[in-house]
């Protein structure tokens, strides 16, 4: 069923993706966001999240890289899932190609979501960040997805990395379920 499900969402083509509605659990966080997703203003990388989410990909994902003030970065569905060496969790990707940068406009301003991804501008994979506040330099740097429109005192209760760069350390909050809405 669940095939049979994911093959009509997936032939409805990014026009059905407009939204995703993250659950998340943990340490720190417990409940539901939803983001709005930007389909006119990054149609390929909105197109991946959406398919990455109804394969039910990012369940069960972690938030490995979380800095206060600023950001908190999951979507690692390679080495990001729980249970996983964490020590990996924010290396890799997914299964699909790497995306050309679609920047835009669209400031970096709290409860973004913007793509994660190397010094390649065309790097962004399967990892996003949410927006804690306003982050200027990230203008026209990276890829902006989507806002949260409901939800945001859960991602604020998102536990903090206290590690280098930002990596949690011990039992990470994570999505326990992403689903596409529309």
């Amino acid at each position: 069923m669940r095939e049979l499900v994911l093959a009509l969402m997936l032939a409805a083509g990014p026009a059905a993706a407009t939204g995703l509605d993250i659950q998340i659990a943990g340490e720190g966080a417990n409940g539901t966001i939803h983001v709005d997703l930007f389909e006119d203003v990054a149609p390929d990388h909105v197109t991946q999240i959406a398919e990455l989410a109804a394969e039910g990909a990012y369940d069960d994902v972690v938030f490995h890289r979380v800095i206060d003030g600023f950001m908190a970065q999951t979507g690692d569905v390679q080495f990001g899932k729980l249970g996983a060496d964490m020590r990996m969790a924010g290396r890799g990707g997914s299964n699909r190609p790497d995306l050309a940068a679609e920047f835009s406009d669209e400031p970096f301003e709290r409860g973004v979501v913007g793509m994660a991804r190397s010094a390649n501008p065309d790097s962004a994979n399967s990892q996003f960040f949410i927006m804690f506040a306003p982050a200027p330099h990230l203008n026209g740097q990276y890829t902006v997805v989507g806002r949260v429109t409901e939800g945001m005192e859960i991602v604020d209760a998102i536990k903090r990395g206290t590690g280098p760069n930002g990596a949690v350390v011990g039992q990470p909050d994570r999505m326990v379920s992403v689903t596409v809405t529309d």
